[in-house]
């Protein structure tokens, strides 16, 4: 029994991805959670209490990550979840195999990310491949990420 040691696994500091906040104090531009997604709310009405009810708040949003639109209605006086959004700038290092090698302000190396489809990925192979030196916005929730804007290096 002496010789029996016990493991302790370390998840990490504890940071949640999310945090509540009360459905009536969220507006136009804030990030919440809707069927599981992180979203920007690009529009928010609030009606007033029925007879029996609480007033509600009627959220139309869009996910930070597809673009889809979603739908919420929720009691103002109830809790929403708010993802914790992150944005960060990375100089692109080299761009092969669908994948992008990317190196932040502190030198390291992040070479885990695809080459977003549509236009900022087209822009973005056409510009690396031109010579330019880039730099690319990632923007980072609930364990997501993706680039979401490529601009010239000026530095």
């Amino acid at each position: 029994m002496a010789d029996e040691t016990e493991v302790v696994e370390q998840i990490g500091a504890g940071a949640s991805s999310t945090f509540p906040q009360q459905a009536g104090a969220l507006k136009k531009g804030d990030h919440c959670v809707i069927k599981g997604r992180p979203v920007k709310i690009v529009e928010i009405t609030t009606s007033k209490t029925g007879k029996h009810g609480h007033a509600k708040a009627h959220i139309v949003a869009l996910d930070i990550f597809t673009g889809k639109k979603l739908e919420e209605l929720c009691p103002t006086t109830h809790n929403m979840l708010c993802p914790n959004v992150t944005r960060k700038e990375y100089q692109v290092t080299d761009v092969h195999d669908g994948y992008v090698n990317l190196l932040d302000d502190d030198g390291v190396e992040k070479n885990d990310l695809k080459i977003p489809t549509g236009d900022v990925g087209e822009q973005m192979v056409k510009q690396f491949e031109a010579g330019t030196d880039l730099v690319v916005t990632v923007i980072s929730s609930m364990g997501e990420q993706m680039i979401m804007q490529v601009k010239e290096n000026t530095n």
